[in-house]
């Protein structure tokens, strides 16, 4: 019972900001189990690593099998064709724009409302031809 009593007393001065007991090999611990810490990390990273490389393993099977490309290489031919393409040219090549989607195409333009306007009766394309 006395032991419970000392020990609710040490508990209650920690509490109130009296001071801990120093344990005289807590540095050495607290390095112990940081190294520890350590060398966990180095033993899950090292984990991780050796899954990626079978990972990769697997993705490069499924390449092979289909014929298919790294998105690396696939991103680094069409960067080589768009320079061969606008090679000797001094500006950027242009991107390909659809039909219709432009602002340069007057004439379509005028035969879109061409085409309205014969749907429209006759006096509203008077009216609109004006």
């Amino acid at each position: 019972m006395h032991f419970v009593i000392d020990r609710a007393t040490k508990d209650m001065g920690k509490m109130l900001g009296g001071e801990e007991e120093k344990d005289p090999d807590a540095a050495k611990k607290e390095e112990e189990r940081q190294e520890a810490l350590r060398q966990q990390e180095e033993e899950r990273k090292a984990k991780h690593a050796r899954m990626e490389a079978e990972r990769e393993k697997v993705r490069q099977t499924i390449r092979d099998k289909y014929g298919l490309k790294k998105k690396e290489e696939k991103e680094a031919e069409e960067k080589a064709a768009m320079e061969q393409a606008c090679e000797g040219s001094l500006t950027r090549p242009k991107k390909a724009i659809p039909r219709g989607c432009g602002d340069d195409d007057e004439e379509d333009e005028e035969s879109i409302l061409d085409t309205v306007l014969k749907f429209l009766p006759g006096p509203l394309q008077d009216m609109f031809k004006k």
